[in-house]
């Protein structure tokens, strides 16, 4: 990190250097930006490739797309357990590694006439247990570049390039395969995640590697560990069921919310994607949000009070009826609230969650909060199905977006919503279960090895 000539405010107090003069740091952002893109634009290009060139029917599509998926739920628990034994670059690079690989073997195999869908299942599957690798990895990494007082910055800057990845990457996606062949997109993919390997390897601050006791803990043990400072810290067990509580309902809701917008609204297929679309503007107008919000107004204030209006203005969409000229300049102004509302939820838990944990954690919490969160998915999944089928879309709609207010409420009822402008320093790491300490945290920041 570039040493501090700090600057002093009008105000008297010291200003912090920008983030974006840290070499270190903006070679992270590009490596994450680039492995977003790729990520996000695989997600509709292996798709399509099922479909224009394998002339996969609907049901083979369905699996392609679960089985993608799967890796979040089946693996979230072990890659935190595992990537606080490894340095975060070390693991970032390897997957990039892996996924360029992956995506590099489809397009030569479709190109030359050799892919078929159960190779191409295999690739999805590799494509995205990687994926879980590199997201676990590049939160931890953050908390070893930057001090705890830019984590909000580190975060938002971080978040936004993710947000524009999501707007960005499958239509990126679409557009490559709608001008190229399938298997050519497939390539092109693959050179996001070169760019980002690229850009990982070059970071120079040296990770200490943790200490490992011998003969090391068994993974579940070390999870255990996690599930046990999670639930053991009453602000980051309040992050944890809010979080299940949100993707629970939010699941719920999107299943209704897309069959709403077709049937009730009749709204035409371009028109609901625009809808969604607006979403993304939302989260980047979040993320420039998060960086100023929480050190001004508090941390809690901003969790709670973004979380109401960002999961209340859905309350909105099951009252709308008539023509398309009301009722799309109300569902583009609603996901965008919604989006602002959430990325900046997002934003700032994030943030909070890395300060409140020790170095040695990092990973294993923020897989345990991941596993929480998107485990709870197929269950709202099934329940917004079977409302839609029972009640109706409008009642289903309404009750599955009146869940997601139960998110806002536990903030509110816990020390998460209390927090202040400045956040307590992170808890010792609770003793492994059943024997010694099995790793050390790394030393304290001011005893890392500099930038080079």
């Amino acid at each position: 990190m570039p040493s501090a000539s700090r600057a002093e405010s009008d105000s008297g107090r010291p200003v912090p250097p920008s983030l974006w003069r840290d070499d270190d740091f903006r070679r992270l952002w590009v490596g994450q930006t680039a492995s977003q893109l790729g990520e996000h634009a695989s997600l509709v290009i292996l798709p399509l490739i099922a479909v224009l060139t394998l002339e996969a029917d609907a049901g083979q599509l369905g699996v392609l797309r679960a089985v993608g998926q799967t890796p979040i739920l089946l693996l979230s628990l072990f890659v935190g357990a595992w990537v606080d034994r490894w340095r975060a670059r070390t693991v970032m690079v390897l997957t990039d590694i892996g996924r360029t690989l992956a995506l590099g073997t489809a397009a030569v195999a479709g190109v030359l006439g050799w892919l078929g869908l159960p190779a191409l299942f295999v690739g999805a599957v590799v494509v995205g247990a990687l994926s879980v690798f590199f997201d676990v990895a590049y939160q931890t990494s953050l908390v070893r570049l930057v001090k705890r007082d830019q984590l909000v910055r580190g975060n938002s800057a971080l978040e936004g390039s993710r947000s524009a990845a999501q707007i960005g990457g499958p239509a990126l996606g679409g557009a490559l395969v709608s001008l190229l062949s399938a298997p050519i997109a497939a390539a092109s993919s693959a050179l996001f995640f070169a760019l980002s390997f690229l850009s990982i390897r070059r970071i120079r601050r040296i990770e200490p590697l943790p200490k490992h006791a011998e003969p090391p803990p068994r993974v579940w043990r070390r999870i255990h560990e996690g599930l046990r400072f999670v639930i053991g810290d009453t602000s980051l067990r309040a992050v944890c069921l809010a979080s299940a509580a949100f993707q629970f309902s939010f699941a719920a809701t999107m299943t209704v919310y897309l069959l709403f917008l077709p049937r009730e609204l009749h709204l035409s297929g371009t028109v609901v994607g625009l809808a969604l679309a607006a979403t993304g503007p939302g989260a980047l107008l979040g993320s420039v949000l998060a960086a100023r919000l929480p050190q001004r107004f508090g941390y809690g204030p901003v969790l709670v009070c973004a979380a109401v209006l960002g999961d209340g203005v859905m309350l909105c969409v099951p009252a709308l009826r008539g023509s398309a000229a009301v009722t799309i300049p109300v569902l583009l102004t609603v996901n965008f609230v919604f989006g602002t509302g959430g990325q900046l939820v997002n934003v700032t838990v994030m943030a909070v969650r890395q300060t409140l944990t020790p170095d040695g954690m990092q990973g294993r919490v923020a897989a345990t909060i991941t596993f929480a969160g998107m485990g709870m998915t197929p269950l709202g999944s099934l329940l917004g199905g079977f409302l839609a089928q029972e009640w109706g879309l409008r009642t289903s709609l309404l009750a599955a977006a009146a869940g997601m207010m139960l998110s806002p409420v536990l903030m509110t009822l816990s020390p998460l919503g209390r927090l202040g402008p400045t956040l307590p320093a992170p808890q010792d790491a609770p003793p492994p279960v059943g024997g010694p300490q099995a790793d050390e945290t790394p030393p304290p920041r001011d005893q890392q090895p500099p930038a080079r």
